[in-house]
């Protein structure tokens, strides 16, 4: 049951960053997000230095942040010297009030609002990552209105394919983020760009998908972008200065999955990127990647407690908990893989064929199918494990269930990131 952060201890119960995850059941409640912070900053130092050693301290690192967003998170990420990436207002302001430097602040997304851009241009974030005309437009529109100038970045869709589920692959043409290069869209783009007040154009970016274990789709990616910047050189006279290869590294989710190390990919990639601009003679841009789930996925757990275990003879047998869909809709979504093991019992075997069900009133309410646990009784501690990315950050209210807290565990001490919610705070925004 050892993973990168889970262990199993003395009295036969899994541990977290070397704290019994039964007694922090017991300590905070059920359901529980628990994630090991040393993890999240051991991540980001192995990505900053790779990025260091490799493009000789001429990159940055930026999390995205959509993964998983709080203000602690933000907090480490300042402390460890990386950048953010946001998609939302939402995500901005967190940020902001964790007192994250806006200019190490990247803003994406498809369809900024024009409150959204001018808290963007207020705050002072480093970039601002055009997605389409309008948004181009309008941006222009309101730097000029506000005296300021806006220094972007053009999303542009490389049209890769990058062996992932549908539903997270974006760089291919029929996506709904980005410019096309196959149509000279984006060409277009930087060129109108050029000639728009309050603009200043400073590179592109791509982003090819999410939970990709081959490198090399982001070295064909690198390869592609290149060549863009070369078009952009040579027809349009301007000379691209940086360049974001976006982020999508996969991550080890069931014991099938076999991630390559993030130094990996660095090193892979920047051998497409270095030998590019040698030998077409291309200034070295500024590069940045946009980790999100390495940075934080396998380093989170979620424990539950047991509430039911029903058979239907012929058919599967059920083991209810207290969460579900609220707390991780991947399962709903993607039909995402898992490894969940009884917390309590982590030290026995695996015997026990169930099916993991959640609380919510949805009869697609799932956790995992057919999966092997330990016997599991009413009352036990399930944990189901690399839920550190897009669980917290996607979970919802539905059927009125409070959001789950965070409890961050460092040097062996654990403390909370983020408060349970309560029945109050359901009904606050009522009327």
């Amino acid at each position: 049951m050892e993973t990168k952060v889970t262990a199993v201890n003395g009295h036969g119960h899994l541990t977290i960053g070397g704290l019994d995850t039964v007694a922090l059941a017991s300590k905070y409640g059920t359901p529980l997000y628990v994630m090991d912070e040393d993890a999240i900053r051991a991540n980001c130092r192995a990505l900053k230095n790779s990025m260091d050693a490799h493009y000789h301290k001429k990159g940055l690192v930026l999390y995205a942040s959509k993964a998983f967003c709080c203000k602690r998170m933000y907090r480490i990420l300042n402390e460890e010297g990386l950048g953010a990436d946001v998609v939302s207002g939402g995500e901005l302001y967190t940020a902001l009030q964790a007192g994250f430097p806006a200019e190490r602040i990247y803003f994406h997304g498809n369809n900024k609002t024009a409150d959204e851009l001018t808290m963007a241009l207020e705050s002072g974030v480093g970039r601002i990552v055009v997605d389409n005309i309008a948004e181009l437009e309008l941006l222009g529109a309101l730097a000029k209105a506000a005296g300021k100038t806006a220094s972007v970045l053009f999303r542009i869709k490389p049209g890769i394919d990058a062996h992932t589920h549908n539903f997270i692959r974006t760089g291919q043409i029929d996506s709904k983020f980005g410019f096309a290069l196959e149509t000279g869209e984006a060409l277009q783009a930087v060129a109108a760009a050029l000639k728009t007040p309050g603009i200043r154009v400073a590179g592109i970016h791509c982003h090819i998908g999410s939970q990709i274990f081959d490198i090399d789709p982001f070295c064909h990616a690198a390869e592609v972008m290149l060549g863009f910047a070369q078009q952009v050189r040579a027809e349009l006279g301007y000379t691209i200065e940086e360049l974001n290869l976006g982020g999508g590294f996969g991550i080890r989710y069931v014991a099938q999955d076999d991630p390559k190390a993030l130094e990996s990919y660095m090193e892979a990639v920047s051998k497409v990127v270095l030998g590019f601009c040698e030998t077409n003679s291309f200034p070295v841009p500024f590069i940045c990647i946009e980790p999100g789930r390495s940075i934080v996925g396998d380093t989170g757990i979620t424990l539950y407690t047991i509430g039911s275990v029903k058979t239907i003879p012929g058919y599967r047998t059920y083991v209810s908990i207290d969460g579900g869909m609220t707390d991780n809709p991947r399962y709903a979504l993607y039909q995402s893989a898992y490894e969940a093991v009884v917390a309590n019992k982590a030290a026995q075997q695996k015997d026990f064929t169930a099916t993991i069900a959640g609380r919510c009133c949805e009869s697609g309410d799932l956790i995992q199918e057919n999966t092997q646990l330990q016997t599991p009784v009413v009352g036990d501690i399930l944990a189901v494990l690399s839920t550190g990315a897009y669980n917290y950050s996607m979970a919802s209210n539905y059927n009125r269930v409070p959001r789950l807290p965070v409890v961050m565990v460092r040097g062996g001490e654990d403390s909370l990131a983020v408060r349970r919610e309560t029945y109050e705070d359901l009904v606050r925004n009522d009327v």
